[in-house]
């Protein structure tokens, strides 16, 4: 039985055939509901699979060239290191600009653990000074060694060691959901060989009787694949455009800040759900194919 009888078969339908696979009943029900759910699980897994992707992405481009000196010294000496950090930070190459932040930006910083009336001014805070550097970077080493010498107070902090575990933990996220869509799929094929097996078996006396009146176990098993596959894509259809709707009612990721609110598709990244149906009818193809022959063998 070759692949494109297959196709052909599937697109152009036989009602002789059909008849062989009854069209309702437990095994119906059971493809249709299990396709639907795992559509809608995919979605979600596919969601975020891309959203971990765009944090990875925000999070790096955001901190990739921005640093921070941290200047911490006795009260009558910050002003003074500050300056003297500043005076190093604009001689160095590789630095676009560096400015101290006043005390309402780092109360803005520290408002979110602290609370809104942290009084800044009588609580020994570092100074801090952002700094952002141009497109060819710094040298961090040196940069450290003459904030050294010049203000002994002063501490860089390239943001290195708590980026990288933020983007890494980002993209683990993003094959977490590549991982579970694989899963899924791989659920799908064997929810649907269970059911097409269940079909096979309950109707084994009708398959005994087409044998003995000249029908072919290739015209038997078409009929079992086009009826699960047709089952496989119309409910997964309905679990994409479920899911589709779900996550389009999620908070903008303007609205909340957090990370869950940045769950869902961008632009053309709605298009990707549509992908979903046509693969979980190839999953359906695949295994009631491979679930008919084995059964119609055991069956002679």
């Amino acid at each position: 039985m070759s692949l494109g009888a297959d196709l052909l078969a599937m697109a152009t339908g036989d009602r002789q055939a059909d008849r062989v696979v009854p069209p309702t009943g437990f095994t119906a029900r059971l493809t249709l509901f299990t396709a639907a759910a795992m559509a809608f699980l995919a979605v979600f897994a596919l969601a975020l699979s891309l959203a971990t992707g765009r944090l990875a992405d925000r999070w790096s481009d955001a901190l990739a060239r921005t640093a921070t000196v941290r200047i911490s010294a006795p009260m009558g000496q910050v002003e003074a290191q500050t300056q003297a950090a500043l005076r190093v930070l604009e001689t160095t190459p590789g630095i676009a600009s560096a400015r101290p932040l006043g005390d309402a930006e780092q109360r803005a910083l520290l408002e979110p653990w602290f609370g809104p009336d942290l009084p800044v001014d009588t609580l020994p805070i570092p100074q801090l000074i952002e700094v952002v550097e141009t497109g060819d970077g710094y040298d961090a080493q040196g940069l450290r060694l003459r904030l050294q010498a010049e203000a002994p107070g002063a501490v860089l902090d390239d943001h290195t060691r708590w980026r990288a575990p933020l983007v890494r933990a980002a993209e683990r996220l993003r094959l977490l959901g590549i991982l579970s869509m694989a899963l899924i799929a791989a659920a799908t094929g064997a929810m649907i060989t269970l059911a097409a097996n269940a079909a096979l078996n309950a109707n084994a006396q009708v398959i005994r009787v087409l044998r003995l009146v000249g029908a072919r176990d290739v015209y038997i098993a078409r009929a079992f694949v086009r009826r699960f596959t047709l089952r496989a894509l119309s409910g997964a259809a309905a679990g994409t455009v479920l899911a589709m709707i779900a996550i389009a009612l999620l908070p903008g990721a303007e609205t909340g800040g957090g990370f869950l609110t940045g769950l869902g598709f961008q632009g053309a990244g709605w298009l990707w759900p549509l992908v979903i149906p046509p693969l979980a009818a190839l999953t359906a193809f695949w295994a009631t194919r491979t679930a008919a022959f084995r059964a119609l063998r055991e069956l002679m």
